[in-house]
């Protein structure tokens, strides 16, 4: 008699060709006070990292230590390159800019103002988090614009690492319009990842797979949250 032939569960292998993109929202940045708005780049918010963040940047390199990353992107904004800075130190690695996956702008309310009117209620931002539109926010980008202007600079990546595995530094705006690309979901939601967190998409044909959201596992071993958006 034949012997029963079994089927194991087979294990997610990246496809030949593919992009494989470890996406990283900075580190925390330094706090917003009145009066003393942020520095500005091309009209956007540019504070440094605070120390929190500097700390959460270190311990992503700790946890990417190890693994391939054949090249690592950055945007305009400082943070982002502050919070690269370790991993790249660690590798010898020097990251490239793309501009088109800044954060998202914010109008009136750059320079740190977003963030208090975020603490405060504002009503334009319970505006924006029911109808989950960016564009609410006085003079601020809409959704429309940033998800253009996000995709285009991905895809800029994705077309030149073919087989590759990239690590692409940006903001929690950004990965919101990202991973709400990929699935389809309500545009806000994965507008919630933390500082410091990894998540991990693969690239194939035109399309985007999600393998991971908002691994903070080299950050805390906390399950549960208590806030609502980043800021």
């Amino acid at each position: 008699m034949s012997e029963t032939k079994s089927y194991r569960q087979q294990k997610f292998v990246r496809p030949v060709g593919a992009t494989e993109i470890l996406l990283i929202r900075h580190g925390e940045s330094k706090a917003a006070t009145e009066g003393e708005p942020f520095p500005l780049v091309n009209g956007q918010g540019d504070p440094e990292l605070a120390q929190t963040g500097r700390e959460q940047a270190e311990k992503l390199s700790q946890r990417l230590a190890d693994q391939v990353i054949d090249a690592v992107y950055v945007t305009n904004l400082r943070r982002t390159h502050e919070t690269a800075a370790p991993l790249c130190a660690r590798k010898g690695m020097t990251p490239k800019v793309v501009a088109d996956l800044r954060e998202v702008h914010l109008g009136d309310w750059e320079g740190g103002l977003f963030r208090i009117k975020v603490h405060q209620d504002h009503p334009k931002i319970i505006e924006m988090r029911e109808q989950q539109e960016w564009g609410k926010i006085p003079g601020g980008e809409t959704n429309a614009e940033l998800d253009a202007r996000v995709a285009r600079g991905l895809n800029s990546i994705i077309e030149k690492h073919p087989d590759q595995v990239v690590m692409v530094v940006v903001h929690g705006g950004v990965i919101g319009s990202v991973l709400s690309q990929a699935t389809n979901s309500e545009p806000f939601a994965f507008v919630g990842a933390d500082n410091g967190s990894i998540s991990h998409l693969i690239a194939y044909q035109g399309r985007l797979s999600v393998r991971r959201f908002n691994d903070t596992s080299h950050l805390s071993a906390a399950i549960s949250a208590v806030d609502s958006l980043p800021t």
